[in-house]
């Protein structure tokens, strides 16, 4: 009998021990989970074969790639590449490359089609870009296929965009996009003459590494319901959980087709300058603008700031970025303005000056008793995640996660303050910002956990327009000890049951009458948390990512399924769009 009870005994003292254990472990994983966005870069060290010279000038090896190929492949290693500290996301380690590549350029005048100078992923910046160089003796664009021998994987096909920017020129140097890593790929080039006539088709081989990040390179996908079909372009996954510090495109048959390599976090966004560049973030606290042949023309530090969670146009040169401050309690509730010339960075936005009062008397910290607790201690208050900038009225639209409100910012470049508030009303009464509150107009369930608003257009009246958004239909309150009253429809789980979905939703917005409506909205996959939906470029399609139900799908314009891609990674991915990469990598075809 005392046996027994010593059992019992063990038994109720391990069973409390497991009680107070798993959740401190799981706040410890989680923490360090969170804790990989801040991660940097420590090794960009690159498998190279014999060495063929080095540029003295600019301290950089020229080594054989190591590659079976039918052309001869270079790779270019920095001399300090081993060194603590060294990035390819330094315009210092740019220049040098791009002084090697005019010294290689320059040393032969017999470049030509037959024998380009070729380069594996000569700026560091994507691991399966091969860059090449050559001359015609006609003006001339550039296309080209390229072929596996694997029955899964389709023939790819791209008008290079010429880094001169011409379509039709003698001097050939761009990047080749689309070489299936770990595969061996059949490149087919055409040249085409002014008159639309081809001048010249050559043909090589080239077994390409296998990709840095060791991520799939073949997603699953299934078909949906719909018959339209699928955009052009490319699916650009961003931040992929387990992946962070890469970039990945796939083209419509899953096929990983770029793989770019980052400081580290992720890309958050892309944003297009119009000038054969792009704009993006390569690290939690620095963002890069790089032309297509992957080299970083300019980078931008946000010294004691953290990126979360977006960037977006602003005024003309300036551009807006969701932030916090580094080491603090505070997350998340910052809004910076990046001068692109100069590269200063100011702090533009401080909701807890803007929104004081609730921040004040009605927040609180995160607890460990919260649906939360990984993030016991921290003030996510408001949690932003996307951001809108609206040059009309200098106003600024952005998306609250913990409140589950649209916030509209007026006047942000000179005295700020709050215009109006969408989401669920009730939330906001007995505050001192009920009457900001515009009225919803119709039977339906708001919006709860929303990411990815977005400004879509203007209506035929003065002050009355459309915003999109991924409806996460979630509910979870860390920061604020209030009881919601919500609609059975809503979520409450991290990982949703049977029956509770996500919608992307459009609101038309009247500030005129101080209201807004539900104009149209269809159901995809549950995702309590992060995610997007964003129109496909160039056609009425949509790309939606539900990041933790690891999915993306291309959907029509009445919401009907095309095609769904499953994704690995571990527990999300933030967001996923599709980009045509027109005027950067490719021209139109």
């Amino acid at each position: 009998m005392k046996f027994r009870k010593k059992r019992v005994k063990i038994a109720m003292i391990v069973a409390l021990l497991l009680v107070i254990l798993i959740p401190l472990i799981v706040m410890v994983v989680s923490k360090h989970f969170t804790a990989q966005e801040q991660a940097i870069r420590d090794n960009w060290s690159e498998e190279v074969s014999s060495l063929v010279g080095t540029d003295e000038e600019e301290e950089v090896r020229l080594n054989d790639a190591g590659l079976e190929s039918d052309l001869p492949i270079l790779r270019l290693v920095p001399f300090e590449i081993e060194e603590e500290g060294f990035t390819y996301y330094d315009t210092d380690v740019q220049d040098r490359l791009r002084g090697t590549l005019e010294t290689l350029k320059e040393f032969r005048t017999d470049w030509d089609a037959d024998a380009p100078l070729a380069v594996l992923n000569p700026y560091g910046t994507g691991s399966n870009g091969l860059y090449l160089y050559f001359t015609t003796d006609y003006a001339t664009k550039i296309s080209y296929k390229i072929s596996v021998e694997d029955d899964s994987i389709l023939d790819y096909s791209a008008v290079a965009r010429d880094s001169s920017a011409k379509e039709y020129t003698k001097e050939h140097e761009f990047q080749i996009i689309g070489l299936v890593p770990g595969k061996t790929n059949k490149v087919t080039m055409t040249m085409t003459g002014t008159w639309g006539n081809v001048r010249k088709k050559v043909s090589f081989e080239i077994t390409m590494p296998e990709n840095k990040s060791g991520y799939p390179t073949q997603l699953e996908y299934t078909q949906g319901e719909s018959v339209e079909g699928l955009s052009d372009g490319l699916y650009a996954m961003m931040r992929t959980n387990g992946y962070l510090g890469y970039g990945f495109f796939f083209d419509n048959e899953g096929v990983m087709r770029y793989e770019m390599v980052l400081e580290g976090y992720g890309l958050d966004r892309i944003l297009d300058q119009g000038d054969g560049t792009i704009l993006t973030c390569v690290s939690s606290s620095k963002l890069a603008r790089m032309d297509g042949v992957g080299r970083v023309i300019q980078t931008y530090s946000l010294d004691g700031y953290q990126l979360h969670h977006d960037i977006q146009p602003a005024k003309e040169g300036k551009i807006l970025a969701l932030a916090e401050h580094e080491d603090t309690a505070n997350v998340e509730d910052l809004v910076l303005e990046i001068d692109l010339k100069s590269g200063e960075v100011t702090e533009l936005l401080d909701f807890k000056k803007i929104m004081n009062e609730y921040y004040e008397q009605e927040t609180r910290p995160v607890s460990a008793a919260d649906d939360f607790f990984w993030q016991a201690g921290e003030e996510d208050w408001i949690h932003l995640n996307t951001l809108q900038y609206m040059q009309e009225n200098d106003s600024l639209v952005v998306s609250s996660r913990e409140t589950s409100t649209i916030i509209k910012v007026q006047s942000i470049h000179n005295s700020p303050s709050l215009d109006w508030l969408v989401g669920d009303s009730a939330f906001w009464e007995d505050t001192a910002y009920a009457d900001l509150c515009l009225t919803k107009e119709g039977d339906f369930v708001p919006q709860y956990g929303q990411h990815s608003v977005e400004y879509v257009g203007a209506k035929n009246e003065p002050g009355v327009y459309e915003l999109r958004m991924y409806n996460n239909n979630f509910w979870s309150l860390n920061t604020r000890d209030y009881e919601a009253d919500l609609d059975d429809s809503v979520g409450t789980e991290l990982y949703g049951g049977e029956g509770v979905s996500s919608q992307v939703y459009i609101y038309e917005i009247d500030e005129n009458e101080r209201s807004y409506r539900l104009e149209s909205s269809f159901e995809v996959p549950y995702s309590s948390i992060v995610s997007n939906a964003a129109p496909a470029s160039n056609t009425d399609n949509w790309i939606v990512n539900s990041g933790m139900a690891n999915v993306f799908g291309e959907y029509d314009s009445q919401g009907e399924l095309i095609r769904e891609y499953a994704y690995t990674c571990t527990m999300q991915g933030y967001r996923t769009f599709k980009l045509t990469m027109e005027n950067f990598w490719f021209l139109e075809p």
